[in-house]
């Protein structure tokens, strides 16, 4: 565990104390205390026809957090039961154990917030620096260490770190420390903010300090060298005015080798390559219009507080995130992209419009329009001689790599259309088409390119007040893969406590498995409940490009949530 509970009691204790002694000195300072439960349940069965493994009669992941906050003082601490984890984090090394792995104290005054313990940040998109929790995931990479954000003058925001940043119940010897400045120039001068303009400008800088002994190459007579130290810096842009934002940021690093898992069959471990990383971003947004076009190119941008940690994304210190749209409908997130931090060009344009009431195409009650389009490419790269890169290079540069010039392999692509009509006041429909094309060898290891035809159909009714059915259809087309999947769902719903939910799966191809599941759902206050059955198909779970490998699974499950 990174802390004893007897230490980190005594941590607490000391935080609470000191939150009591204040309002005492204050005399009307409340001390507010809030807090959540989440604890999710499995009883497993084993399924040999889908490869659903036979574990523990019983896996939970439980989570119970607690806060404190007063006018200047607050503290908080998360109790965590993973002893026996549900099955997508039974293989993750390090990832089980109870106790509390996150405490902190924060002191905040009118200018000033100095926090000591736990504490999560970001710097700009999160190019070099992003520590946060996603449970879904397993990840939770905060830093542990200390923070302070000062605010010198009007419209300037500086912070200031320096942690070791948590990997599940240990911390990595890495130690992570950064600064970062905001500029928001319209609070500087009054006429940008008179003409609704406003100009944000931002800098930061990571240094990761990791000890090395190097490493010694498979010939047995060569030795890296390691850099200890690795410098990452970050400048960005963001304007706004009216509906129009536009947002450029450029973020680069220093030599960093590093093993890393790449799975396209190069390995681009260890080479002394500096990384960078350019984003353009531009946005329009009116009342029944809006429009979004990005562009992304990243080159050797792996940065993690551990080295060699490839096994787990926990180790991470930033985050490129994903230029592909996050798809909620079943098929559509079968075949999810996750980011190549290794390189990658990525682009994505957006657009929105909403036809009005009683025009030719709104009808009587409007319709609302949503183009997508998302493509991912290989960077180009070349060795000394001008030829691909095999990733044969260790201890020199690795490759060049001309910044405009496309590689050899697509990644992803995908355009998606989906329209949301209302049909009368009580009915609803979504209709969605999406062509996709996934490189499953680049993102999973191996596959080749799996190119499908989404067709989705969506229907609320609401019946009366408290009474409302929802259905789904959904059909995948593809000859690559395991071939064509269909799935269905009904969700009927009485507001304000129930919500009953029945689907099924079915890979219609190579398999012809069905992924059935049945789910009641309560909800009474802050309590929410959830029981359900079925089979869980395996496959990858994506979260802002950001991918996990989750097993083929069965059972009985319970979901238990609680705010307070």
């Amino acid at each position: 565990m990174i802390m004893t509970t007897n230490r980190l009691l005594c941590l607490f204790a000391a935080s609470t104390l000191s939150l009591c002694s204040f309002a005492q000195e204050d005399g009307g300072n409340k001390v507010t205390v809030s807090g959540s439960v989440q604890s999710d349940i499995m009883f497993p069965q084993e399924d040999k026809a889908i490869g659903a493994e036979k574990y523990e009669w019983g896996l939970t992941n439980t989570y119970a957090d607690v806060t404190l906050m007063s006018k200047y003082i607050d503290a908080g601490a998360r109790f965590e039961f993973l002893e026996h984890p549900l099955p997508t984090f039974q293989e993750e090394p390090g990832f089980k154990g109870w106790g509390v792995p996150n405490i902190y104290v924060k002191a905040h005054f009118k200018n000033i917030e100095i926090t000591a313990g736990n504490f999560y940040e970001q710097f700009g998109s999160g190019f070099i620096l992003r520590t946060y929790e996603e449970r879904t995931l397993g990840i939770d990479n905060s830093l542990f260490g200390g923070k302070i954000v000062l605010r010198p003058a009007k419209g300037v925001t500086v912070k200031a770190l320096s942690g070791r940043q948590r990997r599940f119940w240990k911390l990595n010897k890495g130690l992570v420390s950064g600064a970062d400045v905001e500029l928001n120039l319209d609070q500087w001068f009054k006429k940008m903010a008179e003409k609704g303009t406003y100009l944000t400008l931002g800098a930061s800088w990571v240094n990761k300090y990791e000890k090395s002994d190097g490493m010694v190459l498979s010939d047995g007579a060569h030795k890296l060298d390691l850099p200890e130290y690795v410098n990452a810096f970050d400048v960005r842009a963001n304007l706004q005015k009216g509906g129009f934002n536009l947002l450029a940021e450029y973020a680069w690093k220093t030599e960093d080798p590093t093993l890393s898992g790449s799975v396209t069959g190069r390995d681009y471990s260890y080479i002394f390559r500096k990384g960078n990383v350019a984003m353009l971003s531009a946005s329009y947004s009116k009342r029944g219009l809006s429009f979004l076009v990005q562009a992304k190119r990243s080159d050797a941008m792996v940065f993690r507080s551990k080295r060699d940690d490839v096994s787990s994304i926990a180790s991470s210190i930033n985050h490129l995130p994903a230029f592909t749209m996050d798809q909620t409908y079943a098929l559509a997130a079968l075949y999810p992209y996750g980011t190549q931090a290794n390189g990658e060009w990525a682009y994505q344009a957006e657009f929105g419009y909403r036809f009005k009431r009683n025009s030719l195409l709104g009808g009587k009650y409007g319709m609302n329009l949503k183009v997508n389009y998302s493509h991912v490419h290989s960077i180009d790269r070349k060795d000394h001689a001008d030829n691909p890169y095999d990733g044969t290079a260790k201890g020199t540069k690795g490759y060049g790599s001309a910044f405009w010039k496309w590689g050899d392999q697509m990644y992803y692509q995908d355009l998606n259309i989906q329209i949301e009509k209302p049909l009368s006041r009580a009915f609803k429909l979504n209709l969605m088409y999406m062509n996709q094309f996934y490189n499953m060898t680049i993102v999973e290891g191996g596959g080749g390119m799996v190119h499908s035809d989404i067709y989705i159909a969506e229907g609320k009714y609401k019946i009366n007040k408290k009474l409302t059915l929802r259905g789904e259809v959904q059909y995948l087309n593809t000859e690559d893969d395991e071939g064509d999947w269909v799935f269905g769902l009904l969700e009927l719903s009485f507001l304000p406590h129930f919500m009953f939910t029945v689907s099924d799966m079915y890979n219609c191809g190579e398999t012809k498995e069905h992924y059935y599941q049945g789910y009641v759902t309560f909800n009474h206050g802050s309590h929410r409940l959830q029981l359900g059955y079925g089979r869980t198909r395996a496959g990858m779970n994506c979260s802002g490009g950001v991918c996990k490998y989750v097993p083929a699974g069965k059972g009985f499950t319970v979901s238990y949530n609680y705010n307070f």
